[in-house]
């Protein structure tokens, strides 16, 4: 299987769609009720998962999120075998994702430079 194959994206979404719902029956408090799940990334061998996750909130409690995630991924992973019918359970690998933080920091910035030009422009 490639790794940009129908097949591969299919269950990719699928992974992505299932780890969403089991990560709200996660009962550790460290684990983010706002938690979302950006990307999924499964091996083609079905091995290894690389699951990117962003959460609401300051560096501090996306680190303490992922801690939680990791100490639960026994739960997750069998959960994830029992929804998901796969040859292999893959091993998740939890990944932070500052992208949507990112994102929100450009968008403010480029407003502010465009409100600067807008000054400028109304001074001349």
């Amino acid at each position: 299987m490639r790794k940009n194959s129908t097949k591969n994206n299919r269950i990719n979404g699928e992974v992505r769609r299932a780890l969403s719902e089991i990560i709200r029956d996660v009962k550790d408090p460290r684990v983010d009720p706002f938690c979302s799940i950006v990307e999924v990334i499964v091996a083609p061998d079905l091995k290894t998962c690389k699951v990117y996750v962003s959460v609401l909130g300051d560096e501090v409690m996306a680190k303490e999120n992922l801690e939680g995630l990791r100490s639960a991924e026994g739960f997750i992973r069998r959960e994830l075998a029992h929804t998901l019918n796969l040859r292999n359970t893959p091993e998740l690998k939890f990944i932070n994702d500052d992208s949507i933080r990112y994102g929100v920091e450009m968008t403010k910035k480029i407003e502010e430079i465009i409100q600067t030009d807008e000054n400028r422009s109304k001074q001349e």
